[in-house]
């Protein structure tokens, strides 16, 4: 019974979390903590005590594989000297700042929890920052500057915090802890492109979308928990073989399988992230009953004192120390080119989320038998200042974008316009070429000509302004209702007996993905391929079906045939 009320009381704080963000113009990830926490005070609700095993290992691995995977190659590339510069340097000297300033405000505290508390709060999340920045039209280079540094921040964090905790219980010297921080990287590195070369190996023999799948589920474990047992830096070994696999991915998957992985990883990865917020909100009560004992205004001081370092330091490295990375060898783009007001918007974007979570959730309770000292203190200001950067600076950083003349709206629908006119207008002249070839008729071609020629003519108006012809109805609409109507005739088929219940959901599959809604949910780009057929026969009218080449051979035109047999009439899709 009480799995069934924590299960349901999660999924009650997702839910009004989610719906509720865009009303007030919050993020999400503040709500799901505000409202776990005030769930948590709720008689019955049962309380959640995870293991720090399970915290980390559970829900580190997917979160960032996931963010290699998918993270831009080419861009990074281009702007690796100031993600380094950020990603590295800043972090290292945000753990340590942040880890006296702990160790001043904490009673009790060592240094070793206090730089594992450090290391906890350095690296950001950029899913606030990068949704806010997108929508409003920010530049794409401080999009990818921000992403990137967050995608290697979290290798570097978790390495300095493993070795914090290896410090709780044995002494190291400077030597020594060199040498293990050169191993950690080394092999974490080594490990993590093995598996990714193994991984692709396999990967590019499997066809079928559900293995795929599951194999990719397992990558980020398999890279995790054995580089960890070994000794290395499970998390750089998770990284590094997440952006092998996804500088790979085009080579190695079918589109049926980028579409469905796409898909899943997104749940995936929003439940796990809305699953440690929540569970950070859970943990509020008890935390607020082990530092009972403690003074409030000097609780709140801490956070105060601890939060502001952070920015600082941020700020102060984004407008001054960041421009000398022009100065390293090397080709790259000049930093110098970030003008102040983006490299303003950079250190302002500084807000902590599930990551700062997990690894804090993670510190151990008991060092060598006895209690860690300072761990609920740890943890409520980790919470705190999660709280206050996703209130603080996600709430300004529009008002920030607007100041310094960075929230350009159109900027991003123009190049996803651009790239759209470049592939249709190929599209276009390969079916010329298919023509004067004479591998296609004229009949066929011409289908395709025009729809892509409508699609091109739409594209083209909103370059051009944004307003297409006069009285022109509006397609999105339109194939909307179409789609109902379609709907609407295949439930009273399937009502009637016409068809079996295999042909009702085969027809509906294809009918979803052709919906406008669906597309633009989940990013598709309009370029399946859509022919009307009449079946009058049976009484269906025009049903619309779509092939993307999903399985690695040439698109099909899919068929939808009606035979008499006897009294019962069948459809074959």
């Amino acid at each position: 019974m009480s799995l069934f009320l924590g299960g349901l009381a999660f999924a009650v704080v997702v839910l009004l979390a989610r719906n509720l963000a865009g009303r007030l113009g919050l993020p999400e990830a503040t709500l799901l903590v505000v409202l776990a926490a005030v769930m948590g005070f709720i008689p019955g609700i049962p309380q959640v005590h995870l293991p720090p095993d399970v915290v980390l290992i559970g829900f580190l691995p997917p979160i960032v594989y996931h963010a290699a995977f998918f993270t831009a190659p080419r861009e990074a590339k281009a702007d690796a000297v100031p993600i380094i510069t950020l990603a590295v340097a800043l972090t290292v000297v945000t753990t340590f700042a942040a880890a006296a300033a702990a160790h001043t405000v904490v009673t009790g505290l060592g240094w070793a929890a206090a730089i594992a508390f450090g290391a906890a709060v350095a690296p950001t999340d950029a899913v606030s920052a990068t949704s806010i920045l997108q929508r409003l039209g920010a530049p794409r280079r401080v999009v990818t500057i921000l992403e990137g540094e967050s995608l290697i921040n979290d290798g570097v964090a978790l390495t300095v915090f493993s070795l914090a905790v290896e410090a709780l219980s044995r002494s190291y010297t400077y030597g020594h802890g060199a040498a293990r921080l050169a191993e950690v990287v080394v092999g974490g590195v080594a490990y993590g492109l093995f598996v990714g070369f193994v991984i692709s190996r396999l990967r590019r023999r499997i066809r079928d979308a559900g293995s795929q799948i599951v194999v990719s589920l397992l990558t980020p474990y398999l890279a995790f928990v054995p580089a960890d047992e070994l000794g290395f830096s499970g998390i750089l070994a998770t990284v590094t073989a997440g952006f092998f696999l996804g500088t790979r991915g085009e080579g190695m998957l079918q589109p049926a399988s980028r579409l469905v992985g796409q898909m899943f990883w997104r749940v995936l990865v929003y439940l796990l992230e809305s699953a440690l917020f929540v569970l950070l909100g859970l943990q509020l009560r008890p935390v607020l009953r082990e530092i009972a004992g403690h003074s409030p205004s000097r609780l709140v001081m801490g956070v105060l004192v601890v939060a502001a370092i952070i920015i600082a330091v941020r700020l102060a490295w984004s407008l001054w120390v960041f421009p000398l990375g022009r100065y390293l060898p090397g080709r790259h783009l000049e930093v110098g080119h970030l003008n102040a007001g983006e490299r303003f918007a950079i250190g302002w974007s500084g807000m902590r989320g599930a990551i700062s979570l997990a690894i804090v959730l993670s510190m151990p309770g008991a060092v060598l038998g006895s209690p860690l000292p300072g761990r609920q203190e740890v943890i409520f200001l980790t919470a705190a200042i999660v709280f206050v950067t996703l209130v603080g600076q996600a709430m300004t950083l529009p008002v920030v974008l607007r100041r310094f003349g960075l929230a350009e709206s159109d900027r991003q629908r123009i190049e996803q316009m651009a790239a759209r006119r470049a592939v249709l207008e190929a599209a276009l002249d390969r079916l010329d070429t298919l023509v004067e070839n004479d591998e296609v008729d004229e009949r066929a071609a011409q289908t395709y000509r025009q729809l892509y020629e409508d699609r091109l003519r739409r594209v083209r108006a909103e370059l051009d302004g944004g307003v297409e012809e006069d009285g022109q109805v509006d397609p999105i609409a339109l194939r909307r209702d179409l789609i109902r109507v379609q709907r609407e005739r295949l439930d009273g088929l399937y009502r009637k007996g016409k068809i079996n219940a295999d042909a009702l959901r085969a027809v509906r599959r294809r009918l979803d993905l052709d919906d406008p809604d669906l597309r633009r949910d989940v990013g598709l780009s309009g370029a399946s391929h859509v022919t009307l057929r009449n079946c009058d026969k049976v009484g269906i009218g025009p049903v619309m079906t779509s092939t993307t080449a999903r399985s690695g051979r040439r698109s099909r035109r899919e068929r939808v045939t009606v035979r008499k047999l006897g009294t019962a009439d069948q459809v074959r899709v």
